[in-house]
């Protein structure tokens, strides 16, 4: 018999799994997640490789409901995406040994979000990839990159 409160949060994780509102069938994402094209996941989260990577192992976690915003996303949706590219960052640290990573969330056109779906990116990062890494996600605006100088 199950105590009240697993009771309770099974109907909390009911209301958020992805078969609610379905996906987007002119969503990449979606057409990914259904197609079964992942390489880690949980029930509210996946990960698969970028289609245009960055640099090797260049990962992304999206979540299983289609949303755009990052900040609209259930607390255990974003929680969800964490643990999913804690798992994913494991997998590239095996695959590519990275000795650095960017993480980063675009929310909305004007941050550079190009699909409609809500996710973060991975991107492994190595020693001499760049001249000078300094900086890091500061680059996405180069005139305030530099704040060394």
């Amino acid at each position: 018999m199950q105590s009240a409160s697993r009771s309770n949060l099974g109907r909390c994780l009911a209301h958020w799994l992805p078969w609610e509102g379905g996906p987007v069938s002119d969503c990449p994402f979606c057409v990914r997640i259904e197609d079964g094209e992942v390489i880690e996941q949980s029930t509210l989260a996946v990960a698969f490789s970028d289609a245009f990577p960055i640099s090797p192992g260049h990962t992304l976690v999206v979540s299983r409901r289609h949303e755009a915003d990052f900040f609209a996303l259930s607390d255990m949706e974003q929680a969800a995406l964490w643990v999913v590219a804690l798992r994913a960052r494991e997998r590239i640290m095996a695959d590519h040994a990275p000795t650095g990573f960017n993480v980063a969330i675009n929310v909305g056109a004007d941050a550079g979000q190009a699909v409609d779906h809500a996710h973060l990116h991975l991107v492994p990062r190595y020693a001499g990839d760049v001249e000078d890494p300094r900086g890091g996600v500061r680059w996405v605006i180069p005139e305030h990159a530099r704040y060394w100088d």
